[in-house]
């Protein structure tokens, strides 16, 4: 077994709330600066940036989750993550449908664009990505693991966009693969308050949408290789693979 640092929450420049420096390129320098083995793609409703921060992370020898922070009908933010691009790009084809069309106002939100290698603006979405989509938590989930996805409400603690602050409990036939905690938690006093989130291996992230912010939260994944497989597995205490926080 090998451990490897992982930060799996990061927000790219297409995220209206994302700095304009959070290019790939950008994320990418950064994470190996941070020392991360291993970092997740989230874009708000959106996996278009995720195929070129794996490339280039592949370059630097960094493993890439691709996905989304997806927020359902409920308004309760998740984490999907995919291991094949055929998947992926249904996911996407499924984030299109179900976003509704409010177009964004870039002076109150931000940008919303997509650039290349060179960080040349090759695609603007018009959509605000922040809107919540039409299909609920359980619709959500369940499109996830149809295409082997991994499931994760992200930032269970927060009392905003949380599945807490949203539904005020969690589901007893959640079927998540993890939960996210925010780096402020601690994670002993919300399990004591919340003992149902034992029954889920957990997850700390940045949710960065600044390059300083990247790597401010570490999950060190013991593994036999740093791979979707090896995670899941994990993520499942599958073994002697074993999970813990920085």
């Amino acid at each position: 077994m090998k451990c490897f640092r992982s930060d799996l929450h990061i927000h790219t420049v297409l995220s209206p709330c994302g700095d304009l420096e959070m290019s790939p390129g950008n994320i990418v320098a950064e994470a190996v600066l941070k020392g991360l083995d291993i970092i997740g793609v989230t874009d708000h409703n959106s996996t278009r940036h995720c195929e070129l921060v794996s490339r280039l992370a592949a370059e630097k020898g960094i493993t890439v989750l691709q996905g989304a922070e997806v927020t359902t009908k409920e308004e309760v933010h998740c984490l999907a993550f995919f291991e094949k691009t055929d998947a992926l790009k249904t996911f996407q084809e499924f984030l299109d449908s179900s976003l509704p069309f409010v177009k964004n106002d870039p002076d109150i939100f931000g940008h919303q664009v997509q650039v290349d290698e060179n960080e040349i603006i090759i695609y603007e979405e018009e959509k605000l990505l922040i809107n919540a989509l039409s299909k609920s938590l359980e619709e959500t989930e369940a499109f996830v693991h149809k295409l082997d996805g991994l499931f994760i409400p992200a930032h269970v603690n927060r009392m905003k966009n949380s599945i807490y602050s949203q539904l005020g409990f969690l589901p007893p036939d959640l079927k998540a693969d993890a939960l996210e905690f925010s780096k402020s938690v601690k994670q002993e006093e919300f399990r004591s308050l919340h003992p149902e989130t034992g029954r889920y291996e957990v997850i700390k992230s940045s949710d960065a949408h600044n390059l300083q912010d990247i790597g401010s939260a570490v999950t060190v994944f013991c593994l036999n290789e740093p791979t979707f497989s090896e995670i899941r597995l994990a993520l499942r205490r599958a073994g002697e693979r074993k999970i813990y926080y920085r």
